[in-house]
């Protein structure tokens, strides 16, 4: 299956349960049916992106990123790859790249969508990243690092979060604990990333 393919099954079979959601999950649906090439950064002006909300085993902190050019914290996420196999596989590749954990219990299935314009993507003016988010859990006690992309990974408290955090990223934080916590048990963290790294070529 190709990652476009991958991409259509992932969010047709997906039911977020939120109206809002609902909207963007066909906008991104309708996106993809417009563009064979709808989830590489060439695809302009618009473009699917994949993301992941790092979170600690106990639900209590978020792991997240100062972006270098925005110079604002986000969760980890970018392009797609041309290795890339499946959304939660570009997911999980931008979270380790990023993070510098060694491994990550990916969910599999998406938490939040959100459109967002990006005015330094492309020369050729504003682009809508199409952002289809998944969670993970971090390994406990694991260190993090900062990657090229970034001024700082730091972990926050989920009800301390840094000043300027946007409405939709404490959504995301919010929806991804209700997802943990919905589950009667946790995934092994080898579970979890051997699934998902599954999706990814030997490097």
């Amino acid at each position: 299956m190709s990652l476009h393919a991958d991409a259509v099954a992932t969010l047709g079979s997906w039911t977020p349960g939120q109206p809002g959601q609902d909207e963007l999950r066909r906008r991104f649906l309708d996106h993809l049916a417009a563009h064979p090439d709808g989830l590489s950064r060439d695809c302009f002006p618009a473009h699917v992106t994949a993301g992941v909300l790092v979170l600690s085993p106990d639900l209590d902190r978020v792991l997240l990123t100062l972006h270098r050019k925005a110079r604002r914290w986000f969760h980890f996420g970018g392009h797609c790859e041309a290795g890339d196999r499946t959304l939660r596989g570009a997911a999980l590749r931008e979270g380790l790249e990023e993070s510098g954990l060694p491994e990550l219990a990916l969910d599999p299935r998406p938490v939040h969508l959100d459109e967002h314009a990006v005015p330094f993507c492309d020369p050729r003016g504003e682009v809508r990243h199409l952002d289809v988010r998944f969670t993970a859990l971090a390994p406990e006690g694991a260190a993090h690092a900062t990657s090229e992309e970034s001024l700082d990974v730091r972990w926050w408290p989920v009800d301390a979060l840094p000043d300027g955090v946007e409405d939709e990223m404490r959504d995301l934080v919010r929806r991804s604990r209700e997802r943990w916590a919905a589950q009667s048990t946790s995934p092994s963290l080898s579970g979890g990333s051997t699934s998902a790294a599954a999706d990814q070529p030997s490097r």
